[in-house]
């Protein structure tokens, strides 16, 4: 009994849960500079579970192994999850003080949404999966409204917490489709009840296709996407950050793993609406981009279109498939938290960059940033020789191996399509005449300029030695 109690709080989800609290009560027991100590604090904790999920201390989880999965794709999930939690803390840690929205609960409440991530992450029960969806989003609701004198930051909060309260009454009812007729919540239990049937009742199809569309609202997948672009331009850059950097490695996650365990034997009934959310994410995400004028909105789009490429992998529903996926979120996250800690960081006439003619004439005072920026937007496109383009290119290689070749082509035309916009941004930093009487300013802190520093040297010098990631994804099995 002795030695249960001791491996439950090594188990990385139970000290989450124990340091989110440890955390509040430290927030709102400090007398000075609570937000500064919690984010510290926060921060701190979440590197400190990385080396926990890293090492695997448990081999199980605890008592609770019917409920969720340990394996390599969910450690490496969990692993990236919480470095690009604790990354998104640190360079939006100068942009939370200097818009005075540096309250001790945020942190608290990214804590927690974390920890719903991981959860999210490794659920193999469709309660639990639920819960862990749950969980990540009231955290979400939060602090997408935080900033309470801003309208716009309370419409984000409205329009994501309605949206998402639809996803998840779509989902639940998916779920009771599926627990009716199976008789079975959890994913092993699901399989085996379906492992003697050569084709899926009619009922069980509509279930799962519920449960698709609601785990599409979580990836914001075309056309469930609606919310995406009103939230990521609403809430602060900060809370726009977290939203693009980490929720989504957790909704990718879950969706894989909900594919291919459960209905890994009915392919057919279920990669008819994968192969229609990437298409659609990958076009809708390359052509409506075009026309924004905000960076946030622009981004979001990008997501979007991210998110398609992503669910080429699904399609191809391989080994290979899998990992082409890890490689991609990994560096997709690499990406996201590189052209955020810049954007957080710079301003013009004392305001944060948000429009993208704002960006014009970057390269004349700002020259080491404009060219970082242009190398990050390269790197989005997929243009080679940068980390964004072996993303794409491994995406490609498995689709092409499980003979999806339409949605390979279609998926390099959209990628194609969708260059178009980072290179306007390029454009407008080296072609286009600053204001006059602007000036642009850059203030970074110290820790989020390691982590630019990195990160650009990763996005940049990725072709010399690429087989390290891919040797690093090669164990990854969804089992």
């Amino acid at each position: 009994m002795e030695n249960n109690l001791i491996n439950i709080f090594f188990v990385p989800e139970v000290s989450l849960a124990i340091l989110a609290i440890a955390c509040l009560m430290y927030g709102l027991f400090s007398k000075n500079n609570s937000f500064d100590k919690a984010t510290n604090f926060a921060t701190l904790s979440l590197f400190f579970l990385s080396f926990l999920v890293y090492f695997d201390f448990t081999t199980n989880f605890a008592l609770f192994e019917n409920f969720f999965s340990n394996t390599t794709f969910t450690k490496f999930f969990k692993i990236l999850t919480l470095l690009g939690a604790a990354a998104s803390l640190i360079i939006s840690k100068n942009y939370f003080i200097d818009t005075k929205i540096n309250r001790f609960e945020i942190p608290t409440l990214l804590l927690f949404s974390t920890l719903g991530m991981m959860l999210m992450i490794s659920s193999k029960n469709l309660m639990m999966m639920y819960l862990a969806i749950e969980l990540q989003s009231l955290s979400l609701y939060v602090v997408a409204s935080i900033k309470r004198n801003s309208l716009e930051s309370a419409e984000s909060g409205v329009k994501y917490f309605i949206l998402g309260a639809l996803s998840s009454g779509i989902l639940l009812y998916g779920f009771s489709l599926v627990y009716g007729f199976t008789g079975q919540t959890n994913f092993d239990g699901i399989y085996t009840s379906l492992s003697h049937l050569d084709k899926l009742p009619i009922g069980l199809v509509f279930g799962l296709v519920f449960i698709l569309v609601g785990l599409a609202f979580k990836v914001s997948a075309v056309p469930f996407h609606m919310w995406t672009p009103d939230v990521y331009e609403g809430a602060p850059t900060s809370i726009t950050a977290f939203f693009a950097i980490v929720p989504k490695l957790a909704a990718i996650a879950l969706i894989f793993r909900f594919c291919l365990e459960p209905f890994n034997n009915f392919y057919f009934e279920w990669t008819q609406v994968i192969f229609f959310l990437s298409l659609a994410s990958m076009f809708l995400g390359a052509v409506a981009a075009i026309a924004q004028k905000s960076i946030k909105r622009l981004l979001a789009y990008s997501s979007i279109g991210h998110v398609g490429y992503v669910l080429i992998a699904l399609v191809a529903a391989s080994d290979q498939g899998v990992r082409s996926a890890s490689i991609y979120m990994f560096i997709y996250i690499i990406m996201n938290i590189s052209v955020f800690a810049i954007l957080l960081s710079l301003k013009k006439s004392d305001k944060y960059v948000e429009k993208i003619d704002e960006l014009s004439g970057l390269s004349k005072t700002n020259p080491v940033v404009s060219v970082s920026l242009a190398i990050i937007m390269l790197s989005m496109a997929g243009i080679p020789p940068f980390i964004g383009f072996f993303g794409k290119f491994y995406v490609f290689i498995a689709a092409i191996e499980s003979q999806q070749y339409i949605l390979a082509v279609l998926g390099v035309l959209a990628s194609v399509i969708s260059a178009f916009y980072y290179l306007r941004i390029i454009k407008g930093m080296y072609f286009d005449e600053v204001i006059e009487g602007e000036s642009f300013d850059f203030t970074i802190n110290n820790q989020a300029k390691v982590i630019l520093l990195i990160l650009l040297f990763i996005i940049t010098f990725f072709i010399f030695y690429p087989s390290l990631l891919v040797d690093i994804v090669s164990g990854i099995s969804l089992i």
